[in-house]
């Protein structure tokens, strides 16, 4: 019988030797335990991390992190996991993140199967060994550039943000979506995580890295404004986020894209990535 322990300082080696094992779908728990630690005192990154162990081997871990969303990675006793995580944070479940099985049996248990969602995805999950990158003509031959924003750039950004989280997430318009739009704009800033792509000098499309570990990286919220989009923005600029972090020395890339984009399906295919499972995003309505 698995024993359901919560995480304590300590237990970061033990935690990351069963993620490494599902590392493609496992960045935000990996990345954001490596940031912020196991210590959950709300803040940015931070988390209530429950496992199950196993002859004293984690083997499957939920975590009810500071903005209400629950990371699974249990491929068993999720149900379990996803209960105590939720009765240990004393938060309310905003969404859930991981491997689409596993968000369908964590949601189940909380009873959270028919609540109101604004997203309610099974996304595909793509994977890039970074020396199989297939760099876009036009930036490799310096047509367009991509860099990190500057400071005076980041009211343009937090607009495009405030756009792709209306658009791709389903969020409704609004002072709070701007104000979590500009928080989540200066987060990825701050980590240096983000990158803006320019053609001719002009910003035409955004990408951050929404998780980070030294030799894999998860990108998201790539955006392009429609006014720019059908001319391979968007594969340049995580091409180009992608290039220099390979100089870094990240080997590889994951993400995960709804299989009803057509248009990103095309781009992540385009520059080398390939489908390698599937994962869930759920976000409930507020």
């Amino acid at each position: 019988m698995a024993e359901l322990r919560l995480l304590l300082p300590g237990d970061e080696a033990a935690l990351d030797a069963f993620l490494v094992a599902h590392a493609d779908s496992s960045m935000f728990l990996r990345s954001n335990a490596r940031a912020a630690g196991l210590v959950d005192g709300g803040q940015p990154l931070q988390a209530t991390y429950v496992a199950a162990l196993e002859d004293g081997r984690v083997v499957g871990v939920v975590a009810h992190c500071w903005n209400g969303m629950i990371l699974v990675q249990a491929p068993a006793h999720v149900a379990a996991l996803a209960a105590e995580a939720v009765r240990r944070s004393r938060r309310a479940a905003t969404g859930f993140s991981g491997p689409w099985a596993q968000v369908v049996a964590a949601r189940d248990a909380l009873g959270l199967a028919t609540a109101a969602t604004v997203k309610d995805s099974r996304d595909e999950l793509y994977a890039l060994d970074l020396d199989r990158l297939v760099v876009p003509r036009p930036l490799a031959s310096g047509a367009v550039r991509c860099r990190h924003p500057e400071p005076e750039e980041l009211d343009l950004l937090t607009r495009w943000r405030t756009s792709f989280a209306m658009e791709a997430l389903g969020a409704a318009d609004g002072p709070e979506l701007h104000h979590a739009s500009r928080a989540d704009v200066l987060l990825h800033h701050e980590r240096g995580a983000d990158w803006v792509l320019f053609d001719h000098g002009n910003p035409v499309a955004y990408s951050v890295f929404n998780a980070m570990l030294p030799d894999i990286v998860q990108i998201g919220g790539v955006w392009t404004p429609p006014e720019f989009r059908g001319r391979g923005y968007a594969r340049s600029v995580v091409a180009g986020s992608l290039v220099a972090a390979g100089k870094l020395g990240v080997r590889r890339a994951v993400l995960f894209a709804d299989p009803y984009n057509a248009a990103a399906r095309s781009a992540y295919l385009a520059i080398g990535f390939e489908i390698v499972g599937d994962y869930g995003l759920v976000l409930f309505a507020p």
